[in-house]
């Protein structure tokens, strides 16, 4: 028994050592003015959203009568492009200005009255045996023209994933990256102990893929989607473990002293990680194919939440070398080491933007932890959040148009969801406590 509680109580303060040392506690540093120029600013995309009509879906005369069915696929589809940024979705009410719609005599002239571009039809048919065929066709508006149309199969427990695969296949087509078939990896409390979950990047169809009675904290995505990296206590010491998600497997990565935050090169060889086997937190680099490992920090202070820049050539992270947690760039080989935070005393959970070009981080002011965006290109920052209570972990969809967090702004830790510019916040988690999450990079 008192094992026990010794073991519980190494645990409790490896979890507070943990937290603190990879960005959510770091607290007993003065306060100073934050006086670097925070500007809120709109970011051009390039083009303007399109807008597309989608009209209410049909069932087919083959199909069972199941209303339900097809009227999910329609929400969730309506919703994703909705979220997209790419195309803006023309209200339902204006729909009752135009004759109601047929699909076999399509009245483009009506649709384009009503500022639509792109016209979505789709129709449902649902067997006996509850498997769903969805087929979707896509028109241009303006040239009265068919553009492409799309079969989607299966069961009818997956009518969201058949949505969202339809909704990828429009960003496809108008060359966008697609995200809505995307995972988002996090820790959750919601059966009792911290363990590592998954979830579509909508907050739906929660999945666990832990599951044992220690801790597990900050996932993070392996290159190709199929293995998640994260930090476990399962062998009474923080070491870093790679789940295998269709096989099951887990593999052992590093141990010896505490190992943790994790992240995987997109060129997907190559991991960089936290460790303090040498005395203190340093960052090392992996490579997962020879299993060969090289450190690439050498300083007395605390360096830690190393970040991949896309290409792979250099990586952010977190130092207190100036005295106070910074964010910091170095070459991938650990030189040309530069700062690109200054004036606050607290900036750390840096994520590097898909395209390369900002980072998003948190930072305190005035005992408040919000989410910072640093463009590279210009050395302007955007502040993203402005409710009160801490937001954490930023994470970039694959598009770098949204970003998911976490936050105890409602009184537990909650995953959110917000738009590169700070509009489009939404709330995705709801039971237990939910933190640390990590979307999928393609």
């Amino acid at each position: 028994m008192k094992n026990k509680k010794m073991m519980k109580m190494m645990k409790k303060r490896f979890y507070v050592f943990l937290l603190m040392i990879a960005g959510l506690i770091f607290a007993g540093f003065l306060e100073q003015s934050f006086a670097q120029d925070v500007v809120k600013v709109r970011i051009t995309e390039g083009m303007p959203m399109i807008p597309v009509a989608i009209p209410e879906f049909q069932l087919r005369e083959a199909s069972i009568p199941d209303q339900g069915c097809k009227q999910e696929i329609y929400q969730v589809l309506h919703d994703d492009l909705k979220y997209s940024r790419v195309f803006k979705v023309v209200p339902k009410e204006f729909y009752s200005y135009i004759q109601a719609f047929d699909p076999n005599n399509i009245r483009f002239k009506d649709w384009a009255s009503i500022h639509a571009n792109i016209l979505i039809t789709g129709s449902v048919e649902v067997s006996a045996e509850d498997r769903v065929v969805f087929a979707v066709k896509v028109y241009d508006v303006i040239s009265e023209k068919f553009i492409f149309g799309r079969n989607f199969g299966g069961k009818k427990e997956y009518n969201r994933l058949i949505a969202h695969r339809t909704a990828d296949e429009m960003m496809k087509y108008f060359a966008e990256r697609p995200i809505f078939t995307s995972k988002v990896a996090f820790v959750s409390s919601r059966d009792g102990n911290n363990e590592i979950y998954m979830m579509d990047y909508d907050g739906e169809r929660v999945r666990r893929v832990t599951s044992n009675t220690d801790l597990d904290v900050l996932p993070t995505w392996s290159a190709d989607n199929e293995k998640i990296l994260y930090t476990s206590y399962r062998n009474n010491n923080p070491d870093l473990f790679m789940f295998h998600l269709y096989t099951g497997k887990t593999e052992l990565i590093a141990t010896g002293k505490a190992n943790y935050a994790a992240d995987w090169c997109r060129g997907g060889d190559k991991i960089v990680y936290t460790s303090t086997r040498s005395g203190n937190a340093e960052i090392y680099i992996k490579d997962m194919q020879t299993r060969k490992e090289k450190q690439v920090t050498f300083n007395p202070a605390i360096d830690t939440t190393p970040c991949w820049s896309p290409s792979g050539d250099e990586i952010a992270f977190t130092s207190q070398r100036g005295g106070t947690p910074q964010i910091y760039i170095m070459n991938a080989d650990g030189t040309n080491v530069r700062r690109i935070t200054h004036d606050g005393n607290y900036y750390d959970s840096s994520a590097w933007s898909p395209d390369g070009t900002r980072i998003a981080y948190v930072a305190r002011i005035e005992s408040r932890f919000d989410i910072y965006v640093y463009n590279l290109k210009d050395n302007t920052v955007i502040k993203l959040t402005e409710q009160s209570g801490r937001n954490e972990n930023p994470t970039w969809s694959p598009d770098g148009r949204h970003i998911i967090f976490a936050s105890n702004r409602g009184g537990t830790y909650q995953l959110y969801t917000i738009d590169y510019d700070g509009d489009n916040l939404r709330q995705l988690t709801f039971k237990g406590e939910n933190k640390m999450p990590e979307w999928q990079k393609k």
